[in-house]
């Protein structure tokens, strides 16, 4: 389930994993595997330049109808949208027990992305770590180092549901060794 995180420069924002069949996750209107945002992280952490600045691929979705109700998509009353397509492919499950991240999920990534794209446009975005200001940035985004750090310890969780045996995907271990050895100040004290 994606929580709501602090951001300095939209307030509160959704992040994180929406459905425990996938690998994706949002970020309010973007939308990314999170072995892309893994690789991605493990990318910034081998920087050891004060001002780190690349570019992300995601896919935007303008229109929140065309997102969905994802509340909505787990009851199975609203299958509309994005989430809603994906629910109806990958229902919640009946047994609360059963409700676990899938450490496979990247498995259903081709059927997600073509699900994807009928409503998103593929877009690239800024993301920038910031040492001097102890900031980074996700596209539109701004991020104090605590937020920022927050939403990867999320990735490494498994959301709220956590991991299913608490076994995380390849691409999750190999983003913490990275981070272990990075340089890069915004790394620093994160416990993952």
């Amino acid at each position: 389930m994606p929580l709501e995180f602090e951001s300095l420069s939209h307030s509160k924002i959704a992040f994180g994993f929406f459905n425990i069949e996938t690998d994706m996750i949002l970020l309010n209107q973007y939308f990314l595997s999170a072995e892309d945002f893994c690789r991605y992280i493990v990318q910034a952490s081998e920087s050891s330049q004060p001002l780190y600045e690349t570019l992300w691929e995601v896919y935007w979705i303008e229109n929140g109808m065309d997102i969905g109700n994802l509340m909505d998509a787990i009851e199975g009353t609203d299958l509309r949208g994005f989430i809603g397509e994906v629910y109806s492919r990958y229902p919640f499950p009946k047994f609360r027990e059963n409700f676990k991240q899938n450490p496979e999920g990247f498995k259903t990534r081709p059927i997600v992305e073509e699900l994807i794209q009928r409503y998103a446009k593929r877009i690239t975005i800024r993301f920038i770590m910031d040492n001097t200001k102890g900031q980074g940035s996700i596209g539109e985004y701004l991020f104090n180092k605590t937020q920022f750090q927050k939403l990867i310890h999320y990735i490494w969780l498994g959301g709220l549901p956590r991991w299913k045996d608490d076994v995380r995907p390849d691409y999750v271990l190999t983003m913490r060794e990275k981070m272990e050895k990075s340089v890069h100040p915004l790394f620093d004290g994160l416990n993952v």
